[in-house]
């Protein structure tokens, strides 16, 4: 982006008493960078991410806003260049649950060459709970980053209808449409991404790590359903081959897919055999936590049914500790369902 005060000398105003700018066709120049860091700190400061069922995400403090921002009016039409790295902070916490998650997020491409809905939003996290900060890193990454790119849409409107509101007068061209209308014409725009860093002292892949449970404990069951684009002869396998198994847990796996035979997932913090098998149909399973007690496993039966477009897999378990509910069903939907989609692209994503 062009530097502040880099205009042509020859079409740039200087903005004093005496100045005239006729017909707003000289080229003005307006720094807006302070602002914009108000403006910026002023709509991340206040974000909340509460999604429901799951857990809520806020943001405990704006670190840094590394950029600048400048406004132009180039023969009465107002171009905008602006180009910033925000680095924030983020604590979140599952519903039940008292261990707090920290993490970090990072905006490194709000720039006018990116419309609102293609800014990246890089996450990570850095509490030593791998579980909870799986389940709410995945959060921040998904909920928060709509909610992100939301309050970057405000800010980008902001500048134009705020700030540079007393540097032309608003026409039909700036008043509506898309917010970077000064995008060059015929540029491709790249798709949205979004980008997830893991901290180091996190694994990605022990997202089923849990605390120990101890003692006596009451039991319940869960059944989740979902329908995946996928026929059930691809969901079947992805549950049984070794190669298919270490593609979407991306972790160490001991799988032997036969009546008796046992497996050992997430790098061991899910474990137990097989009890039955129909192919493409039936899948049921001992299957335990490595944080249960030893002796203690859960009865998993998977029911896939092929229909006409997709395949509607049921997940019924038993013998659940209750107080580990949430992190089983949690576990489930986002270290099984949910990767599934993302690594074969079973489908979309879990909203």
């Amino acid at each position: 982006m062009a530097k502040w005060g880099e205009g042509d000398p020859r079409w740039i105003v200087e903005e004093r008493p005496d100045a005239t700018n006729v017909n707003n066709w000289h080229w003005t120049e307006k720094n807006a960078s302070n602002w914009s860091k108000e403006k910026l700190t002023q709509l991340l400061s206040a974000l909340e991410v509460d999604e429901s069922g799951v857990g809520l995400c806020r943001v405990s403090a704006v670190e840094s806003i590394e950029g600048e921002a400048v406004a132009n009016n180039r023969k009465g039409k107002l171009i905008f260049f602006y180009e910033w790295v925000i680095k924030c902070e983020w604590k979140g916490r599952l519903n039940g649950s008292d261990d707090e998650v920290k993490g970090t997020f990072e905006i490194p491409n709000l720039s006018e060459e990116n419309s609102a809905d293609e800014i990246v939003v890089e996450v990570s996290v850095d509490s030593s709970d791998e579980f909870n900060s799986e389940i709410l890193k995945d959060v921040m990454r998904k909920k928060g980053t709509e909610l992100i790119q939301k309050q970057m849409h405000t800010y980008i409107t902001c500048l134009r209808d705020e700030f540079a509101k007393d540097m032309i007068k608003p026409s039909k061209q700036t008043s509506g449409g898309n917010i970077n209308a000064f995008q060059t014409e015929g540029q491709t725009k790249p798709q949205p991404v979004t980008k997830v860093v893991q901290n180091s002292s996190v694994s990605s892949v022990n997202g089923f790590t849990a605390k120990p449970i101890d003692g006596k404990f009451e039991t319940t069951s869960l059944k989740i359903t979902e329908e995946l684009k996928c026929t059930a002869e691809e969901f079947y396998r992805s549950l049984t081959e070794i190669e298919l198994i270490q593609a979407f847990t991306r972790a160490n796996v001991v799988m032997n897919a036969s009546v008796g035979g046992v497996f050992s997932l997430f790098d061991g913090n899910i474990s137990g055999k097989f009890t039955e098998l129909e192919t493409n149909k039936v899948i049921k399973q001992s299957w335990r936590f490595k944080a249960w007690p030893p002796d203690h496993y859960s009865q998993v039966t998977i029911t896939l049914e092929q229909k006409s477009d997709c395949t509607q897999v049921t997940v019924q378990q038993t013998g659940v500790p209750k107080h580990d509910f949430e992190r089983t069903e949690n576990g489930w939907k986002y270290y099984y369902f949910e990767s599934l989609k993302r690594t074969f692209g079973f489908g979309a994503s879990l909203h």
